[in-house]
């Protein structure tokens, strides 16, 4: 599998040795949370701080050039070549993060969950390649594509007719994808399979939806992430396209609901807390999202 940029699309090489982050880049901080060791922000941008000194260190950095949307993560040496490829990459024994993130779906992560019968379910979509999905199926056959909202569907149904799975969407968002096998519908919970549950709620878009599974795993989607910045959860007021009164409407509504231990978005950081101690912060951000205005999006004004 070849994972070349086309060459319309490939900037120009650096001169000098090492690995740089090119101009395209978007500031989507997928790489710094990939290889914190090695990548900042430096003036809205990723930057390489410094080279990798140890072998973990180059893990990290083919980790997040392989996720990179925009393959702006390069070296004018060494090329991406699927025996460097790390992904499907676990997170733990369940969770593995897809890699290979879009620039249709902005950047966003996507994941594979593990279910005990040996199967596998796709939470939102990397981008789409017929290699790469044959990589995700050897950890199971994929019976599910469950998508969190309209910007993160683009690959949805391809990834779902290559698995002959299942392609899951809120009728808030069906425009997204309007060939979806099946809908939820309203704010009520659905299970989706043994262990697996869809939350509504509506905020980000008018049809986001968590995923949450086994009472240990939220996939998020963009309704709410962790952030570094503030060691905490936060939502992304700034990018909130529907409404901000709805998310914290739908958080004060669907939060006493929800049990589980690892925080998984789309955009923003992973995190893993003992699950009363992210009920007692999903309880603080509810009542923070109360306090907060609808504003213009402005995605130069999310500190991740």
């Amino acid at each position: 599998m070849s994972n070349d940029l086309s060459p319309e699309a490939a900037p120009e090489e650096k001169t000098g040795e090492g690995w740089y982050v090119d101009a395209r880049c978007t500031n989507c901080d997928v790489a710094r949370q990939l290889a914190p060791d090695v990548i900042h922000e430096r003036n809205g941008r990723a930057e390489v701080i410094r080279q990798p000194q140890n072998e973990a260190e180059q893990r990290q950095m083919y980790a997040a050039a392989f996720a990179c949307h925009t393959r702006s993560i390069r070296h004018p040496a060494q090329h991406l070549t699927p025996d460097v490829d790390p992904y499907p990459l676990a997170l733990d024994d369940t969770v593995q993060l897809c890699g290979h993130n879009s620039r249709q779906t902005a950047g966003a992560n996507s994941y594979l969950l593990r279910r005990p019968t040996g199967s596998t379910m796709m939470i939102d979509t990397p981008r789409w390649s017929a290699e790469l999905a044959t990589r995700y199926e050897v950890l199971g056959p994929v019976t599910d594509v469950l998508l969190t909202h309209q910007d993160h569907a683009a690959h949805g149904r391809r990834y779902a007719d290559r698995f002959g799975a299942r392609l899951w969407i809120h009728e808030g968002d069906l425009d997204a994808a309007p060939d979806a096998d099946h809908i939820i519908r309203g704010t009520d919970p659905v299970e989706i399979g043994a262990g697996v549950t869809a939350y509504p709620l509506p905020g980000h878009t008018r049809g986001s939806v968590l995923y949450v599974a086994d009472a240990r795993y939220c996939f998020s989607g963009d309704s709410f992430y962790w952030s570094r910045g503030t060691a905490d959860l936060e939502v992304a007021a700034g990018v909130t396209w529907y409404s901000i009164t709805e998310l914290a409407a739908s958080l004060a509504r669907t939060a006493p609901l929800l049990r589980f231990e690892w925080v998984l978005p789309g955009h923003g950081d992973r995190k893993r807390l003992p699950a009363d101690e992210m009920s007692r912060r999903l309880e603080q951000l509810t009542a923070r999202t109360r306090t907060l205005q609808p504003q213009p999006i402005d995605f130069t004004a999310v500190r991740w």
